[in-house]
């Protein structure tokens, strides 16, 4: 006999389900299949979860691709993992250890005397620790501040003169929503005050992906009418090995499940006709033709997203500078 639960959980379980199918249509997805042959793009975090995702879809349409990894041998096995799905363009791989500003130099050193062009650089890499735990870089910047926000922002100055001479070029800066969550304090940018912790959010995770957000307006502002789009985006959700440390009981799990189905993209998410990828506006903002003149914009499900969150220039600028000192550059860039 049937037990009368199956009466409540089946129709349950069928509504999330339709629940979840209308959900992944607003999610958007890039649309260009254009041939990339002869564009070279960097993915730095390109061995697991979006970069992987973003990296693959590169490659079918033929471009050269430099992956970017804290780990040369997890580089390789993502190759060999999607070389067992795709035969076209060319993946490179390159060690670069964003925790590191002397990692971060000799792979840009690198890239320039091996590449003559690169015409997109995706900062996508990013680490999620809990604050509690008080993690570093190797140069002793607090980890979410030191690698998600200075990490790209070194890197992606030592590379900026040479994106422009191959201009037209791109530089995206993955964020979160959870930027506006996030502070910007001058006293207290690594933690050293500590942080006020809301719920389960991490302040310094939301901290750092508002510093990603003021890097974008900044540089954008700076890269205007040199041939450089700057563009932020938010991926959504998405289920990948950024939330690898943190810890959670089976009871979290159980409580997170129905969430997880409605809200949670996976890294390559598939739905039927629709092939939705949490990568997908990452992969739009660097090869969509007609985002050409929107330099400076955030974006979220391959369109424009307005922020709740009031953004200030002064702000943008000062932590630029900050940046700059922090990172032992000697000049900012023009």
């Amino acid at each position: 006999m049937v037990s009368s639960w199956c009466y409540f959980i089946l129709p349950v379980v069928l509504f999330i389900g339709l629940l979840r199918k209308c959900r992944e249509r607003t999610w958007g997805r890039c649309k260009n299949t254009d041939s990339l042959l002869g564009r070279v793009f960097i993915v730095t975090g390109a061995n697991s979860g979006i970069g992987k995702e973003i990296v693959k879809e590169l490659a079918k349409r033929k471009a050269t691709v430099i992956l970017a990894c804290r780990n040369l041998q997890t580089a390789q096995n993502a190759m060999s993992d999607i070389r067992t799905q795709i035969s076209t363009g060319e993946l490179v791989p390159m060690e670069l250890n964003l925790a590191s500003f002397a990692s971060i130099r000799e792979f840009a050193r690198e890239v320039i005397k091996n590449f003559a062009e690169v015409h997109v650089l995706i900062n996508n890499a990013g680490v999620y620790v809990p604050f509690k735990e008080h993690a570093s870089t190797n140069d002793g910047f607090e980890i979410h501040f030191g690698v998600n926000h200075l990490g790209h922002f070194l890197l992606t100055n030592l590379l900026l003169e040479h994106l422009e001479r191959n201009g037209p070029s791109r530089i995206i800066i993955v964020t979160s929503k959870l930027f506006e969550s996030g502070i910007i304090d001058f006293s207290n940018l690594n933690g050293e005050k500590g942080l006020v912790v809301k719920g389960r959010m991490n302040p310094a995770y939301c901290n750092s992906k508002l510093a990603n957000t003021y890097f974008g307006i900044e540089l954008a502002k700076r890269t205007e009418n040199s041939g450089v789009n700057v563009y932020m985006v938010c991926p959504g959700f998405t289920y990948t090995g950024l939330f690898r440390n943190v810890k959670r009981s089976w009871f979290h799990y159980i409580i997170f499940s129905p969430v997880a189905l409605l809200f949670l993209r996976t890294a390559n998410q598939v739905a039927i006709f629709i092939h939705y990828i949490g990568a997908q506006t990452v992969l739009h903002c660097a090869i969509e033709p007609s985002l050409s003149n929107e330099s400076g914009n955030i974006y979220r499900d391959c369109k424009l997203y307005v922020s709740k969150k009031k953004l200030d220039s002064d702000v943008a600028l000062r932590l630029w500078d900050v940046s700059v000192k922090l990172t032992g550059m000697t000049e900012s860039v023009k």
